[in-house]
Order: structure tokens, then C-alpha cells, then sequence
């Protein structure tokens, strides 16, 4: 009973967080309402008697990946207006079909029973002697060993070009620039005028 009205209050918390972040128009509110929503999924993963996949929610997406979300946040900046006019005409209501096409199809295939078994998968009591835990660490760091490393090498090296490109340059100096002497003539670089990307 307990865990029943833990989730009919954490359930609205969740859409509500969800759809709030859709129309939010500051970023990192948005940001901010996405980590709500993570820990309520969390806390769902808890409810469904997985609490290794309750801390990893935890841990890696209301932490580190939402720290990457806000570091790309302020990194690009969010001070600026953008542009909210439609670039492809008719863009919005392809999007909308295609959503509609989604909602559709996902409860077709819950109302058909397609990918829902009644009984026990063939196995998975061998699978998961010693635990979830060692169950998915056999898998991870056994057979996907490899695609998990480089997966992460790649994450690494898409920070580092993330921080290469969007660092500041320094304005270049004007031709002549020497010439004027170190008191800044009309040839000396200004700090105020850098170019802002």
C-alpha cells in the first residue's frame, strides 16, 4: 500500500517536471527541472525493487550528465535571444504527426503484448545467480568490454573539443601594430574589442 501512494505522489511530480521543462524559456530552469525529473525516475527504479539502477540514476544522470548539460549551457551562453522562427515550412506539423505516429505505436504494441512476456525468460535464474549487480557486471565488463571503453574515450575526447572550440581567441594585431610602440597606438590590439563568439 505504501508504495502505491509513494507513486501516485512521485507520478505527478514527474510529468509535471517533464512538461514544465518542455516550455520553459531559461535554459537552465529547464536544466534544473530535467534533474527533478531524474530523480523521480529514480525513485521509480527504487519502487520496482532495483536499487542498483536507483544509484546509477542518481550518480550518472542527475549527476554527471546533467553537470555536462549545464557546463554546454553556460559554455554557449544563456543571455542570448534566439531565433524561434521556423527555418522549414511546415516543420511543426510534421513533428506533430511524427509524435502522434510515436503515441501510436507505443500503445499498440503495449495493447498487443508485443515484447511483454507472463512467464520467467529461459535462463535468467542462471543469469542472475549472486545478483543483478554481478549479472550486469559479467555482461558489461565481459562481453561489451570493449565498446564500453571506447564509448568513454570518446565522451572524453568530445569534452576536450568542446572546451578547444569554444574558448575565446584573442584578437589578432593589426598590421603595424609594433611600429606604434608599447603605448597602444592606433595599431594595438584592444582587449575591449575581443570578438565574442
Amino acid at each position: 500500500m505504501g508504495v502505491l501512494i509513494l507513486f501516485w505522489v512521485m507520478a505527478p511530480v514527474s510529468v509535471a517536471a517533464a512538461a514544465a521543462m518542455l516550455f520553459m524559456r531559461n535554459a537552465v530552469h529547464s536544466a534544473l527541472l530535467l534533474i527533478v525529473n531524474f530523480f523521480t525516475i529514480a525513485v521509480f527504479f527504487l519502487m520496482l525493487g532495483s536499487p542498483f539502477l536507483f544509484v546509477v540514476q542518481i550518480i550518472v544522470y542527475a549527476g554527471a550528465i546533467m553537470v555536462l548539460f549545464l557546463f554546454v549551457i553556460m559554455l554557449l551562453g544563456v543571455d542570448r535571444e534566439e531565433n524561434l522562427r521556423e527555418r522549414i515550412a511546415g516543420q511543426r506539423w510534421v513533428a506533430v504527426a511524427l509524435g502522434v505516429g510515436l503515441v501510436a505505436e507505443v500503445f499498440a504494441a503495449v495493447r498487443l503484448g508485443v515484447g511483454l512476456s507472463g512467464g520467467n525468460v529461459a535462463g535468467a535464474a542462471a543469469l542472475s545467480r549472486g545478483g543483478n549487480v554481478k549479472a550486469l557486471a559479467d555482461v558489461l565488463f565481459g562481453s561489451y568490454f570493449f565498446p564500453f571503453e571506447v564509448t568513454s574515450i570518446l565522451l572524453i575526447v568530445a569534452a576536450i573539443g568542446v572546451m578547444l572550440l569554444g574558448r575565446r581567441r584573442a584578437a589578432a594585431p593589426r598590421p603595424g601594430g609594433a611600429a606604434d610602440g608599447p603605448g597602444g597606438g592606433a595599431g594595438a590590439p584592444r582587449p575591449d574589442l575581443e570578438p565574442v563568439p
